[in-house]
């Protein structure tokens, strides 16, 4: 009898075996532990270089966000829009140490192998997230993703100035309409982690449920979905 693979290699062959040609990840909780949005927002609130206006506004926007007086499409929209005014290589340079420094330990490296050896597939792999593109591009350096393939919460910058006038926010629905808008089909295969990646995972041909939450993980277990728990947590 062969010997059995580590869960992990099992995983990786199996979605390997697809031969996708188009696969799209969320994030946070997907591609690594925790919420890098999250932290990098409490993080840049601690800095100087947001104004003083928005330091009083934030925490109490992000509690009334926490007790569901705020939705999820909201909240991740003004946390790109509090940046209006500031140049967008400042926030990317921010971005980039926040994750570098404070993110970088938590990727899941098995996720980060399966987007390098899909890549070597030729496989169009592309990230899709709520959270500020600064921070997921800055992210994605790690996995080898360049930034035109980054679909993540943003807002027009204008003579090298961020904006209040949001582009995108890919949470819910919203990640089915960016993948159409930008890539023009569905995925082969998509990855995420909870409910806010449910309708994504839905126009997939291959879903696979990673690091669920209890909301995806009982979504998955009705539609049958393929559920991996990374092995570094």
């Amino acid at each position: 009898m062969p010997a059995k693979l580590p869960k992990s290699v099992a995983f990786v062959e199996s979605v390997l075996s697809l031969k996708p040609g188009v696969a799209t990840f969320d994030c946070d909780g997907t591609l690594w532990s925790g919420d890098a949005g999250e932290g990098f927002f409490s993080w840049e609130l601690k800095q100087g270089f947001l104004s003083d206006e928005i330091i009083d506004w934030a925490p109490k926007r992000y509690a009334a966000y926490r007790e569901g007086r705020v939705s999820e499409e909201q909240m991740c929209g003004e946390m790109v829009t509090m940046h209006r005014g500031l140049t967008e290589a400042e926030v990317q340079r921010a971005a980039t140490r926040y994750f570098d420094n404070h993110f970088v330990d938590n990727i899941f490296p098995e996720m980060q192998l399966l987007v390098t050896m899909l890549q070597a597939a030729e496989c169009e792999v592309w990230a899709i997230s709520s959270s500020n593109q600064w921070l997921i591009q800055a992210a994605m350096r790690h996995f080898g993703i360049p930034e035109n393939r980054v679909l993540a919460a943003a807002a027009r910058v204008v003579d090298g100035k961020i904006t209040d006038r949001l582009l995108r926010v890919p949470s819910g629905d919203g990640k089915p309409s960016a993948i159409h808008e930008s890539i023009r089909h569905s995925p082969d295969v998509a990855f995420g982690n909870s409910i806010w990646d449910a309708a994504m995972l839905g126009i997939a041909h291959h879903p696979f449920v990673i690091n669920p939450t209890p909301q995806l993980k009982k979504i998955a277990e009705q539609r049958h979905w393929p559920v991996y728990q990374p092995e570094a947590q």
